[in-house]
């Protein structure tokens, strides 16, 4: 009997104190605060919006609004450079390709046409030199061409040379395009494919595709992605715990440290839309807040068609916010406030 009770006790105080760890960590944030600035910000954000935060293993914050859920599948824009980043880096890791490595030992075609100069590196921070349409419009068009590599040759027969590659950061959809047909070369499947199998599955993120619904077009590893915003918390889950995910490494510490090394500075970019100025770019990922060292504190996609995910190295935690609206100057800010909102509740510590 004595043995029973102090068996139950033992029950119970475990259980007591996880209860109370729990409430610990979710009551850092004022969620009550937070969801009052987000339903002030529906003129902002629409009637359809989602909003998760994760940190230490789990979702402490969400709230779905309108038709939009955790689980809806919807365009991600230009966080599918993210992702497309993420994918060469798995390449890099195993040493099947350098990120200066020029295309046209991969795609001889670029070397015909004079542009034999373009690595892969100047293709994911926006540097190759190579003329193509700007502007908001351009970057969510449709593509005119069936295939990748369609697409891709055309760039490389038909563009002309605006500029030295690695001297002028232009904001297109061309380099990570061409980046991902490398890929399909390198790895002898198609883009899709290959994301599914070393990023995707491995990172837990099941509703996640870059094939496209219309099968006449190319795919497109700059902004064709559709995910949804569970999907988004497990990528950055696994960027945060040091590549692995459900203790499967999908990316080596180093390979995650890259993505986050500053490659473009403000000062070196000549075209760039109104929402980005002023932010520092890494490999398929922007740098929204900096230590005194210029070394990447938070990081993350603010996407011109309403997904926008982050990663706070130094507090540990990811948030994705998911609308329908169009992102701007005006909506960055008020993203930038929300952050700081979830700041306030969770102190920094190491951002290593």
């Amino acid at each position: 009997m004595l043995s029973n009770r102090y068996s139950k006790c033992v029950s119970f105080f475990i259980a007591a104190i996880f209860l109370f760890s729990f409430q610990r960590i979710s009551a850092q944030v004022d969620t009550a605060s937070l969801s009052a600035k987000l339903n002030r910000a529906k003129d902002k954000l629409g009637k359809n919006s989602v909003f998760l935060i994760y940190k230490d293993g789990k979702t402490i914050y969400k709230k779905e609004s309108g038709e939009f859920n955790a689980k809806t599948q919807l365009p991600i824009g230009a966080s599918s450079q993210w992702l497309t980043a993420a994918l060469i880096m798995t390449f890099v890791q195993e040493g099947k390709l350098s990120l200066d490595d020029k295309v046209s030992k991969y795609l001889p075609i670029f070397e015909k046409y004079y542009k034999g100069y373009v690595t892969i590196r100047h293709c994911i921070t926006h540097y190759t030199g190579i003329k193509s349409d700007e502007g908001v419009a351009k970057l969510f068009s449709k593509s005119k061409f069936h295939t990748l590599e369609d697409e891709v040759n055309d760039y490389a027969s038909k563009k002309d040379i605006q500029t030295n590659a690695g001297t002028e950061f232009r904001y297109t959809n061309m380099g990570f395009n061409i980046a991902g047909r490398v890929l399909e070369v390198v790895g002898k499947k198609n883009f899709d494919r290959l994301m599914r199998d070393r990023i995707l599955l491995p990172s837990g993120m099941r509703n996640t595709t870059f094939t496209n619904e219309d099968y006449d077009e190319a795919i497109s590893p700059s902004t064709g992605a559709r995910s949804t915003a569970n999907d988004l918390i497990s990528f950055m889950a696994m960027l945060l715990n040091k590549g692995t995910f459900n203790n499967k490494q999908v990316l080596t510490e180093s390979s995650i440290a890259m993505l986050h090394t500053l490659q473009v500075s403000p000062n070196q970019m000549k075209f760039i839309l109104p929402a980005l100025q002023g932010l520092d770019y890494g490999f398929g990922e922007w740098i929204l807040e900096a230590n005194a060292q210029g070394k990447a504190t938070t990081v993350g996609v603010p996407g011109l068609q309403g997904t926008w995910p982050m990663v706070d190295l130094c507090r540990r935690y990811a948030s994705v916010l998911i609308t329908k609206e169009s992102a701007g100057e005006q909506k960055r800010n008020f993203y930038m406030d929300l952050k700081g909102s979830i700041d306030d509740g969770l102190p920094a510590g190491s951002c290593n």
